[in-house]
């Protein structure tokens, strides 16, 4: 099978639905021909569909996303750009108490098929508020589907899913991911949401990771094999709605649990799977609960700083070996 860059094959998911559906169009800040976006995903597709399709807006969040939620609930199919995942905080307001709220509020006879993508992590040394990781702020809000695609198969499919669904996505990205290359079939093909991804299967710990985490916990896994531990890593691929029972039912197989996640650690992602954990499955588990994750700081602009909260294979062969 063929393979190409993540950032590929979010542009291939974008390209197929705006041909499949005319009311699919673009928006956001430099996402059209003379930039092509920041991570150069959108390059090109204003050429093929024009500046009507692909718009490059102000620099406003809040305005971007405002459009996008009443384009949506008028019949258009809007994905919407902006441009690092820390600067949704502009327009929360738009996001949480108006896309999130409206189909239910409406009693259904409102729709709001609105995604907006977005990059999250840190590694590339650009300082506190370009760095975050804030899957778990959206992951608190009803109403708001929270994609988290590791791979260019997941990143291709999940996209196409949340184009065509009728509630409003954030889609996670990451930074470090874009230039990621992966399998990805040339057919068409969707990934549904709330349907985890076992990535590596294994008998001694359970792995849960999410985004570049993934990543990293394959490597890990990979060290540990050598030593002679078993390790099955599990990528939720959705966090809302998130696969519950493929999760338990490994933890159910290994009797114990890792999750890695790059937020920080108080109240985040890994958060809220250890609780579901403790409250589903405790009469599983042979080991405590283990979780790496950043510590609650903001992310350092020096790169060694930068380096040493982001969670790495070290953190995680040592959470193993601990419930091991």
């Amino acid at each position: 099978m063929r393979k190409i860059a993540y950032r590929e094959a979010l542009r291939e998911a974008l390209r197929e639905e705006m041909r499949r559906d005319p009311t699919v169009f673009l928006l956001g800040e430099d996402i059209g021909k003379y930039w092509g976006g920041a991570f150069k995903v959108t390059e090109g597709l204003a050429e093929e569909f024009g500046e009507e399709r692909v718009r490059d807006t102000p620099i406003s969040e809040s305005a971007i996303i405002g459009v996008g939620v009443g384009a949506a609930i008028t019949g258009m199919r809007p994905v919407a750009e902006i441009m690092f995942g820390d600067l949704t905080a502009l327009a929360m307001d738009q996001i949480a108490n108006q896309a999130a709220k409206i189909r239910y509020m409406f009693g259904g006879q409102v729709k709001c098929p609105l995604v907006i993508r977005t990059p999250f992590g840190a590694g590339v040394n650009i300082a506190a508020h370009h760095s975050q990781s804030l899957e778990a702020w959206f992951m608190h809000v009803p109403g708001l589907y929270v994609a988290v695609p590791s791979t260019p198969y997941d990143a291709k499919g999940l996209l196409k899913s949340a184009i065509r669904g009728n509630n409003p996505v954030i889609f996670c990205e990451h930074k470090l991911l874009y230039p990621v290359e992966g399998e990805v079939p040339e057919e068409q093909y969707t990934v549904p949401f709330g349907v985890a991804d076992i990535k590596r299967e294994g008998e001694d710990a359970t792995i849960v990771a999410t985004l570049y985490m993934v990543h990293k916990a394959l490597e890990a896994a990979k060290t540990l094999e050598k030593e002679g531990v078993s390790v099955e890593v599990v990528d939720p691929r959705t966090l809302t709605p998130l696969d519950k029972q493929t999760i338990i039912n490994s933890v159910k197989k290994t009797g114990r649990i890792v999750i890695v996640s790059e937020d920080c650690k108080t109240a985040g992602v890994s958060a809220e799977i250890a609780a579901i954990i403790a409250e589903e499955a405790i009469d599983y588990l042979d080991a405590p609960i283990k979780r790496v994750a950043e510590p609650d700081t903001p992310i350092p602009f020096s790169p060694p700083l930068e380096q040493y909260v982001i969670p790495d294979e070290k953190a995680i062969i040592k959470a193993v070996k601990e419930v091991v």
